[in-house]
């Protein structure tokens, strides 16, 4: 039983999300992504995804894996053969046999996500799917000051969806930093995982404070006291991307 990892990029404007919704007539990512592979392995497969990215969020690099016992496609070949197959706006990029233990979501050590905000005077027709267009203009400094208070291993609460049940809402950022190129504004994060929301909801009070609306000191307030209601709001998915996940390489040697 052969365990494959893949790695893909998506454009996730015509999907609700990553993650397969069975009994539903929604279109996925992932539902999309089996239903090629399926058709190239004669024989109905089931794939795990590392990051479950919710609709029009966008992926550059996305790893999936799935066990087959009799997939006649050599790995070094599946990547031309899923693209032959998959839409034009999903592509495999990488693949390689896996150890029997890898898993692509929880034997991830870090993931990145970046999310673009378009800050020109205008709206761009090429760019209208993939950033948040703010004309405003935004004070990065005081945006800086506040992730500052962001990163290390604590309580995300107040940066997640309501209704969201999960073991625990310990994470730790890594890193955040935010940066500009031309009209182009960019908010990366890195972190051992991510709560439900939380990354756009960062982007969002990062937002406020940019504009002036929140204290760079009150993102810690917000962060301490634990309360959704206050962190936020959301900043709209089309700006998001899953940008690279990463491995220990311990895992992924066989």
């Amino acid at each position: 039983m052969a365990n494959i990892k893949v790695t893909i990029a998506y454009d996730g404007t015509n999907y609700h999300g990553f993650q397969e919704q069975r009994g539903t007539s929604f279109m996925t990512i992932q539902g999309v992504f089996e239903e090629s592979l399926s058709r190239l392995a004669k024989k109905e497969i089931r794939v795990v995804g590392a990051g479950r990215t919710d609709a029009g969020v966008h992926a550059c690099g996305q790893v999936v894996n799935f066990e087959s016992e009799d997939l006649r496609i050599p790995p070094e070949r599946l990547t031309y053969a899923l693209n032959s197959v998959l839409p034009a706006d999903i592509i495999a990029l990488e693949a390689a046999v896996a150890p029997a233990s890898f898993h692509s979501r929880f034997s991830a050590a870090a993931k990145t996500y970046r999310y673009v905000i378009y800050n020109g005077k205008m709206p761009s027709p090429f760019l209208r799917f993939y950033s948040y267009h703010l004309p405003c203009a935004l004070d990065l400094e005081a945006m800086r000051d506040g992730a500052r208070s962001l990163v290390g291993k604590q309580d995300f609460s107040a940066f997640r969806a309501l209704g969201t049940p999960v073991k625990t809402t310990v994470r730790s950022l890594f890193g955040i930093e935010v940066s500009k190129e031309d009209e182009l504004v960019y908010i990366e994060m890195r972190a051992d995982g991510f709560l439900y929301h939380m990354a756009r909801m960062i982007t969002g009070t990062l937002i406020r404070v940019g504009l002036g609306k929140l204290n760079p000191r009150e993102v810690a307030d917000i962060l301490a006291n634990r309360d959704s209601m206050k962190g936020g709001p959301a900043a709209p998915a089309r700006g998001l991307f899953l940008d690279r996940i990463e491995y220990p390489e311990d895992t992924l040697d066989c």
